[in-house]
């Protein structure tokens, strides 16, 4: 068994027992995000949260304890995702990871957005012609250090 095994436990369960994200989330605590990325293996739940989701999903005692593993982060499968959805993304930092890059130096200096000190926010925005995904990314800002 590995987090893997776990993580496909978690998606095959909440298929079958129709549960959504956000009601996961809300047992936990945490936002939908969150709690969604860590059920998906990409961060660690602490003993009483992984109790939680073990509860909602089934786990075993020893499933749990691999929610409490440190991942291996940024899992995809592939350099460069074949998902669809998941594609879109890569494509826009393709397309406009350079202007992010320098609106945020311009705003900001020399630093990074930290992916660490982070939340993000996915919401449904109602339009006429179509509902929009409103996506929020919100990082620290780091500055590089002279030293």
């Amino acid at each position: 068994m590995n987090r893997n095994d776990v993580t496909e436990k978690i998606v095959t369960a909440k298929v079958a027992k129709g549960i959504q994200w956000a009601e996961v989330a809300e047992q936990v605590g945490l936002s939908k995000e969150w709690t969604t990325a860590a059920c998906l293996g990409q961060m660690t739940l602490d003993e009483k949260q992984a109790a939680i989701v073990g509860g909602i999903f089934g786990l075993t005692a020893e499933e749990q304890k691999w929610l409490q593993v440190v991942p291996y982060k940024g899992s995809l499968p592939s350099a460069v995702p074949t998902d669809p959805l998941i594609y879109r993304w890569y494509e826009i930092v393709n397309v406009y990871g350079t202007t992010i890059k320098e609106l945020i130096h311009e705003e900001f200096g020399d630093g990074i957005m930290s992916a660490i000190d982070f939340s993000m926010d996915i919401q449904r925005q109602a339009d006429p012609k179509g509902d929009r995904v409103n996506v929020v990314l919100s990082g620290k800002f780091l500055p590089y250090k002279t030293y």
